[in-house]
C-alpha cells in the first residue's frame, strides 16, 4: 500500500484548501506530513506537534525530537534515516519564506490561520488531507485477487494517519528487529504491546523452514540444502549471520563458537536468504572497522583479516541474491515470506544482529 501511495506523492495536497497558503506550499507541507509518519511511526498528534527544531545531530547521526503526550514522556529521541532528514529540511527551508499565522513560528507544520485555536497543524486536518488525497486515486489495489486472478480494490477507509504507526512497527518486526529494540523505538511502556507484532504460529514456522532449507548455502556461497526440516532445526543453530552446524556450538545454543563467530571462514557455516539483511549490515560494519583500523596504523594482518571477511561475506550475499533472481516469481515470493517469518522468530529469541540500532542518550525530563 505504501508503494502505491509513494507513486502518487506529487498529487498529495493538490486542490486541498488550507487558509491563504499557495497550492505549491500546501502540497509541500502535506507531502512532508506524509513522509514523516510513514518513516517514523509516530502518532498523528505527535506529528502535528513537532517543533521547528525537531532535528538533533549528534555523533554523526540524526534523531527526531518528539513528545510522547500519551505517556507524558517529553523530548524523546528517535533515530531516523537520511531521506527523512532531507524531507524535513526541505520543508523547513520552504517554510521560512512563508507568511505564517501568528503564534505558529515554533512548529514544523503551521495551522490554517491564526484563528484555528492551536498553533500547529490540527490532527483532524491531517486526516482530511490524507483522505482527500487517497480518494482522488484512480485505483487502490489490495493484495487479494478474484477468481480470475485480478486484483481486488483496497478499502480506502483503512488508509489514515494512525495506520502508518502500525505499518512502521510491523515493517521492523518483519525485518526481525529484536523485540527490546523495537519496544524502545515505539516508546511502548510494556513489552507485551510490542510482542503482539511478532506472533508466528508453529505451522507458519514449519512452512518457512520447509521453504528455506532448500536455499541454504555454505561459506563459499555454494548450494548446501538441508535434507529435512529436522536437519535444519536440530542439526544447526542460529548465530548472528547464519546457521551453524558445529556440534559444540549447536549444543550450547549458538553461544560457544570455537573460533569466535568468524563465520566467513568456517566450514560449519550455513546461511540462508533470511539472513541477508544481517549479512549486508555486517559487511557495512566490517568496512567501518577496516577504515578505523587503517586510521590507527595497525599491523597489516588486522586489515587483511577484515578484508578477507568482507570478501567472503560478499560472495555469500552475491550468490544468494543471484540464486533468488533465478527463481520463478512465485517461488521467490515464497522465499521472501518465509524469510520474514524466520527473522521474526529469531528476533524474539534475541539471537539476531540486525541493520538497526537505538542510540541511547541522556534524556530530558520525562
Amino acid at each position: 500500500m505504501i508503494r502505491q501511495l509513494d507513486s502518487q506523492m506529487e498529487s498529495n495536497g493538490e486542490g486541498f484548501p488550507y487558509g491563504d497558503f499557495a497550492e505549491e506550499d500546501i502540497r509541500a507541507m502535506f507531502q512532508t506530513a506524509y513522509i514523516v509518519p510513514r518513516d517514523t511511526g509516530r502518532r498523528p498528534r505527535e506529528i502535528c506537534e513537532l517543533r521547528d527544531d525537531c532535528l538533533e545531530f549528534d555523533d554523526g547521526e540524526y534523531s527526531l525530537l518528539w513528545d510522547n503526550r500519551k505517556s507524558r514522556r517529553l523530548r524523546r529521541r528517535l533515530p531516523i534515516t537520511a531521506q527523512t532528514v532531507e524531507a524535513i529540511k526541505r520543508w523547513r527551508k520552504r517554510r521560512t519564506g512563508l507568511d505564517l499565522p501568528a503564534g505558529s513560528e515554533g512548529f514544523l507544520f503551521p495551522p490554517r490561520t491564526a484563528a484555528s485555536g492551536i498553533p500547529h497543524l490540527d490532527t483532524r486536518m491531517l486526516y482530511r488531507a490524507l483522505r482527500a488525497w487517497v480518494e482522488a486515486f484512480p485505483t487502490v489495489d489490495s493484495e487479494e485477487v478474484d477468481e480470475d486472478g485480478r486484483q481486488l480494490p483496497f478499502d480506502r477507509t483503512l488508509i489514515h494517519p494512525y495506520a502508518f504507526r502500525h505499518s512502521y512497527v510491523q515493517r521492523h518486526a518483519d525485518a526481525g528487529v529484536p523485540v527490546d529494540v523495537l519496544r524502545e523505538l515505539m516508546d511502548h511502556a510494556k513489552i507485551d504491546m510490542t510482542m503482539g507484532y511478532y506472533k508466528v504460529s508453529l505451522k507458519r514456522k514449519r512452512e518457512a523452514v520447509q521453504t528455506l532449507r532448500l536455499h541454504v548455502v555454505d561459506r563459499t556461497g555454494r548450494s548446501a540444502p538441508m535434507p529435512t526440516n529436522t536437519a535444519y532445526e536440530a542439526r544447526s543453530v542460529a548465530v548472528p549471520f547464519g546457521g551453524c552446524q558445529e556440534p559444540s556450538n549447536v549444543k550450547a545454543g549458538g553461544k560457544a563458537c570455537p573460533i569466535r563467530f568468524q563465520c566467513a571462514g568456517c566450514g560449519f557455516y550455513r546461511p540462508d536468504p533470511s539472513y541477508l539483511p544481517a549479512l549486508e549490515d555486517h559487511i557495512r560494519s566490517l568496512k567501518t572497522d577496516k577504515e578505523t583500523a587503517e586510521a590507527m596504523d595497525v599491523d597489516d594482518f588486522v586489515v587483511r583479516n577484515l578484508n578477507d571477511q568482507i570478501t567472503a561475506f560478499r560472495e555469500v550475499v552475491t550468490s544468494m541474491r543471484e540464486g533468488l533472481q533465478k527463481l520463478p516469481p512465485d517461488e521467490r515470493q515464497r522465499v521472501e515470506e518465509a524469510s520474514t517469518v524466520l527473522r521474526k522468530v529469531r528476533a524474539v529469541d534475541g539471537r539476531t544482529v540486525l541493520p538497526l540500532s537505538v542510540v541511547t542518550r541522556t534524556e530530558a525530563a520525562r
